[in-house]
């Protein structure tokens, strides 16, 4: 990935529609999940989202070999799909920008009141 591709996120893009081209693949019960993980895991990104990139890969690998190994889709990821995607940013160390500010805020009050140096 040189700097330019970097800087405007054609990276990014570029793997996004090679992800929406294999989910076309899939059934339409896998295709909903896909849909309703995609939008329930940027909130666990880092600024650009590119943390998530490797966690989206792998979870489109288990929807892939579940589904053609023909499991239903409830019985792969549970009832619970927004639980299923923070367990799996949980899991991989993924942090929310809300947890990057809440450390810089706890730090910087902590300096002032003289706890750290």
């Amino acid at each position: 990935m040189n700097f330019l591709e970097r800087i405007t996120g054609s990276d990014m893009n570029r793997e996004m529609k090679s992800f929406e081209l294999r989910v076309k693949n899939l059934p339409a019960d896998y295709q909903a999940a896909w849909k309703k993980i995609n939008q329930n895991i940027w909130v666990h990104g880092d600024f650009s989202g590119r943390n998530l990139m490797p966690i989206l890969e792998s979870v489109l690998e288990l929807l892939e070999v579940t589904a053609a190994d023909g499991q239903p889709i409830e019985e792969v990821l549970g009832d619970d799909i927004q639980g299923f995607t923070s367990a799996i940013t949980g899991h991989s160390g993924a942090k929310t920008y809300r947890d990057r500010w809440r450390y810089q805020l706890n730090r910087n009050v902590a300096k002032k009141l003289g706890g750290l140096k």
